[in-house]
């Protein structure tokens, strides 16, 4: 593991491996629980953690984990907000701009039932919002917990090895081409990572304005 390519990592995430690991869990779990995927998808700080372990700043183990539970635990604290203060968490003004797509999210769990749950983790808005209509909607919780574990390991382990092994780029350039390539492509790296999470949280907010602007007797597909 090149020296330079560790320094580069430390740089730009300013914060030593149990900082990483300690952030990661916050968001990923806040995300679920909180509502914070409005402001910053967990998903991006678990792609960022993968890149981390590939470089070899935080171990790849610790990061799985890490992401999985937060995940898991989070949706679970989510469930059960929606459980106990469902309908006024829901008629809070942060959903007011989002309202369109809160129902559709009502209207997809109410056809698909559990699966729901699994399936609603791959987009941000029905991650941040699926747990909790999971428990308003009276969801037991045996049958939330099977896909929300299920949706936490598949969607942290994929998020987690996207990341992995865009950093194992570092590696086999290092490899080919000498440390200063390396440096290069890490900064690439970590750029495109920026740069999608940017792209990503603009199309859903264009999104979520094409359907504030759409008839009210148009549904928003899901």
């Amino acid at each position: 593991m090149s020296g330079l390519v560790n320094n580069l990592v430390n740089t730009v995430l300013g914060a030593p491996a149990w900082l990483v690991y300690l952030i990661v869990a916050l968001v990923v779990f806040a995300e679920d629980a909180l509502f914070v995927g409005f402001v910053l998808p967990g998903e991006t700080l678990a792609v960022i953690g993968g890149v981390t372990a590939s470089l070899g700043h935080t171990s790849l183990s610790w990061v799985l984990v890490v992401v999985i539970l937060s995940a898991v635990i989070g949706d679970s604290v989510g469930y059960e907000i929606g459980r106990l203060f469902g309908p006024r968490v829901m008629a809070h003004k942060i959903f007011d701009r989002r309202r369109k797509r809160l129902e559709s999210a009502q209207e997809f769990l109410r056809r698909r039932g559990g699966s729901a749950v699994f399936l609603g983790r791959w987009t941000a808005f029905f991650r941040a919002v699926m747990p909790a209509l999971a428990g308003l909607s009276g969801m037991r919780y045996r049958v939330f917990l099977p896909w929300n574990a299920l949706g936490g390991i598949a969607w942290g382990g994929a998020a987690v090895t996207a990341g992995y092994l865009a950093g194992e780029s570092y590696h086999r350039v290092e490899k080919w081409l000498g440390r200063g390539a390396a440096i290069v492509v890490g900064v690439i790296v970590l750029v495109a990572v920026v740069v999608w999470a940017v792209r990503r949280h603009r199309a859903e907010g264009r999104s979520e304005g094409q359907s504030e602007g759409r008839p009210e007797g148009q549904s928003e597909a899901v």
